[in-house]
């Protein structure tokens, strides 16, 4: 990467990077006629105009590129994207999120062991959307030519929209190029789509994994292109948690295994329930031991509560079981005993940082292992069906950002090895605010319910 044959065409390149809310940014900068390498675009940024970065008093930031993350943006002839690393006074920028990634994958392979991380994305795609908020006015509305609320032919039901085919998928062209563009022009590895259990337009892809950087810059990617290929085609793509009331909302669902050489740490074949080491046990019990105050980093806005309630495939406790999709941590059973046997962790949606949600998810666990947690019994009912047979003998997930934020902030030690405090408490502190400033504006269906009270 950064050769001649790369840079000769371009003029411009896009400077990426992400703020510590999750928002992917940018800053197009020139590329100069003899520049001979991609290194050399490099980027001065405003740390103090940048979500959870820095104050007016030190708000000199540098952007460097990872050339690694080079592609030539389809939708420009002259335009390149990287994907940059975050610098203040010529050292690693510590609450740059990328770094908390980088970093771990560094610690684990001097270790000898190499994490494989992947996820499945959930996304809508609407016709339109139309929002306003103001003093005296709150509302929104969204257009889906696949909803059951549309006087349209071939529409979807609630809840009936998994695995549709085309005329009730309207987008299946959409989901190609999308695929096509990330694998053409982004080198990923695109494996599958399909419509998902939401009416109006719900979808899932999901990509071949790798290290936890190479992963949160491809969940990272998959939002943007996404998103641009939709608005050029005069949609609106998003991955919002909840954004249809009384249908699913959108899970980003992380999958783990740990690997020394060629050898999964997760694979016994010896145990009889679902091929599990003790390892992988432990690391289960880690998730289940710090799963609540985990809950502030991997559903980290007020309205991933509204999707994380019962009824809707998404979990409510923090139980575990083999092909039980009812459960926060499920073991994928597709085959009876797989060599590449791995933890499905559910509650996480796509409004999480991946950088920090990923690098957490991989923390607990670890903990779990090195403290030997048990995580108890496999659950193996529904439980959805079973939560008053099962309320008080097994956690429950928060019931709100402000309750997760809490227990992130009473249970904190374990991400310290790459966590710096300094991260950890803009990053509170910054959800803190979005909770108090969202909890004051009143909602429709606060009116709709209390106006005659």
């Amino acid at each position: 990467m950064g050769n001649d044959a790369e840079i000769k065409d371009l003029r411009w390149a896009s400077l990426q990077f992400t703020d510590l809310a999750g928002f992917f940014r940018q800053v197009i900068v020139r590329v100069r006629p003899g520049s001979r390498s991609l290194e050399e675009l490099v980027s001065k940024l405003d740390g103090s105009s940048v979500k959870g970065f820095t104050g007016i008093e030190e708000s000199d930031l540098l952007l460097k590129p990872d050339v690694k993350t080079f592609a030539k943006l389809p939708w420009s002839n002259s335009t390149g994207r990287l994907i940059c690393r975050v610098y203040l006074g010529g050292e690693r920028f510590v609450r740059d999120p990328r770094y908390v990634a980088e970093k771990l994958d560094d610690l684990l392979t001097s270790t000898n062991i190499r994490p494989f991380v992947s996820a499945e994305l959930e996304f809508f795609v609407f016709d339109k959307v139309s929002v306003e908020v103001s003093p005296q006015k709150q509302f929104f509305e969204i257009s889906s030519a696949e909803a059951s609320w549309e006087d349209l032919p071939f529409v979807n039901r609630v809840k009936e929209g998994y695995y549709v085919t085309y005329p009730r998928d309207k987008f299946v062209d959409f989901k190609t190029e999308l695929a096509e563009t990330l694998i053409n022009y982004f080198s990923l590895g695109v494996e599958a789509l399909h419509h998902e259990v939401a009416a109006a337009s719900q979808h899932e892809i999901s990509f071949v994994g790798g290290s936890l950087t190479y992963v949160s810059d491809s969940i990272q990617t998959v939002k943007y292109v996404a998103r641009t290929l939709a608005f050029l085609k005069g949609y609106v793509a998003t991955f919002m948690p909840k954004p249809i009331y009384g249908d699913n909302g959108n899970g980003m669902h992380v999958h783990v295994s740990l690997w020394r050489g060629d050898e999964n740490m997760f694979y016994d074949p010896n145990d009889e329930y679902a091929c599990l080491s003790q390892e992988a046990r432990y690391f289960i019990g880690g998730l289940i031991e710090h799963g609540r105050a985990l809950s502030a980093i991997v559903s980290p806005t007020t309205n991933s509560y509204k999707r994380l309630i019962p009824g809707y495939e998404a979990p409510t406790y923090l139980a575990w079981g083999a092909g039980n999709r009812s459960v926060a941590i499920r073991i994928p059973a597709y085959e009876k005993c797989s060599r590449f046997v791995r933890v499905e962790y559910r509650p996480p949606d796509p409004s999480a940082n991946p950088y920090l949600a990923t690098t957490a998810i991989i923390l607990a666990g670890l903990d779990g292992v090195k403290k030997k947690l048990d995580p108890g019994d496999p659950v193996k009912e529904n439980m959805y069906e079973d939560l008053v047979a099962k309320r008080g003998s097994i956690k429950s997930l928060p019931k709100s950002l402000d309750e997760a934020l809490d227990e992130l902030e009473s249970d904190n030690d374990w991400l310290s090895p790459v966590f710096p405090k300094e991260l950890l408490e803009t990053y509170v502190e910054m959800k803190r605010k979005e909770s108090r400033v969202l909890q004051s504006y009143p909602t429709p269906a606060e009116l709709y319910h209390y106006l005659d009270l």
